[in-house]
């Protein structure tokens, strides 16, 4: 592996090659680029922002194994590990180098801290080559989450349609919108690129149904952007059906003793329900983000993420250390819980729940 330039492998060359990003530092950041043997778009994919978010990781270290260029028209470029420093050290959502989060440090600064450089470095090495970027996230190991999708609604009105339609092709519940500008997908289209930050997987946990179901959505992703049919990534008809069913729903605790023998991908996908997840896509433009207003313990009141909760129900509590409320959280509206931390101990200012509004429950 070498440091070249992305622009020197073009689309249509047939060429499938792993590169290092262009960044300093003991932990090298890899890419893998699959150029298809015929003409079309160049999709980014990301993940490993946060180190600790493994289905994403996982399945783009999967697909870049997978992914061949005769299928394929147009370009895909994979980097399953963006912070390989966070991920090997086991760090909560940080860079350990500068404790930075990366997924705050949008825009880059080539003279700023480490965080601040490599996210420069990504900016300037992936975003001119990008027609569309997908960012893969999950929930860390304090986080219960349901499976949704952020779309970017801070941009014009055609890049965020563009986003949006996008969205609706994938195979996940909740599209939910978003005004962020500061991470790696959100500012990719402050910087107008069609982008999206998918969110799959809970509790720092993975397993193969979740990492089955993020490789869909990627392959879907590829589908809709004309680069490939999702029967030529799944060659298994029946598997198509049931993936593209059942990707809406959050695979229940894993037995690890059953054999891969006995339960096929197919069956345990299917058998991997939310008892509430809809049947289709739902759009969400209204989101309650509640933050600890001081540090405390945490009392959520709901036990899984994507349950429905109807106006006025309580969603959590914060107390002080001598057990006194400080912060009661109501859900202002109806809606559903998109995730919520599970920490017993935040500080100020951390996240507590993310809850979406819903017209009808």
């Amino acid at each position: 592996m070498k440091f070249m330039r992305l622009s020197d492998l073009k689309a249509g060359t047939g060429a499938k090659q792993t590169l290092l990003l262009p960044v300093t530092s003991p932990y090298p950041v890899e890419m893998t680029v699959i150029c298809g043997c015929r003409p079309g778009k160049t999709l980014v994919v990301t993940a490993g922002v946060h180190g600790c978010e493994y289905v994403g990781i996982e399945a783009l270290n999967r697909l870049k194994r997978e992914l061949e260029p005769a299928a394929l028209s147009g370009r895909v470029i994979l980097l399953p590990l963006v912070n390989p420093e966070g991920f090997y050290h086991g760090s909560k959502q940080t860079i350990p180098t500068d404790g930075q989060n990366l997924n705050r440090m949008f825009p880059g600064k080539s003279d700023g801290t480490f965080s601040s450089q490599l996210a420069r470095v990504l900016e300037e090495t992936l975003y001119p080559e990008a027609d569309f970027l997908m960012d893969l996230h999950g929930g860390d190991v304090n986080e219960a989450l349901t499976p949704l999708i952020f779309f970017p609604t801070a941009v014009p009105e055609k890049l965020a349609t563009q986003s949006a339609l996008a969205a609706a092709a994938l195979s996940v519940p909740y599209r939910v919108a978003s005004t962020s500008k500061n991470g790696l997908y959100s500012w990719a289209a402050q910087c107008g690129i069609p982008a999206l930050l998918v969110e799959r997987g809970e509790r720092g946990l993975w397993n193969k149904e979740e990492v089955a179901a993020c490789k869909h959505n990627v392959y879907e992703m590829m589908e809709h952007l004309g680069m490939l049919s999702v029967s030529q990534a799944t060659d298994n008809q029946q598997e198509q059906a049931s993936l593209r069913t059942k990707a809406f729903s959050r695979p229940t605790e894993i037995n690890d003793s059953r054999s891969a023998e006995a339960h096929s991908e197919q069956t345990e996908v299917r058998d991997a329900l939310y008892a509430e997840a809809p049947s289709e896509q739902t759009e969400i433009r209204e989101t309650l983000y509640a933050e600890a207003p001081s540090d405390g313990f945490w009392y959520p009141a709901m036990k899984k993420a994507g349950k429905t909760v109807p106006k006025g129900a309580l969603l959590g509590t914060l107390n002080d250390v001598s057990g006194k409320e400080i912060f009661r959280c109501i859900a202002p509206f109806d809606g559903v819980i998109l995730y919520f931390t599970l920490s017993l101990g935040v500080k100020s200012e951390d996240p507590l729940v993310a809850f979406g509004r819903l017209e009808h429950i």
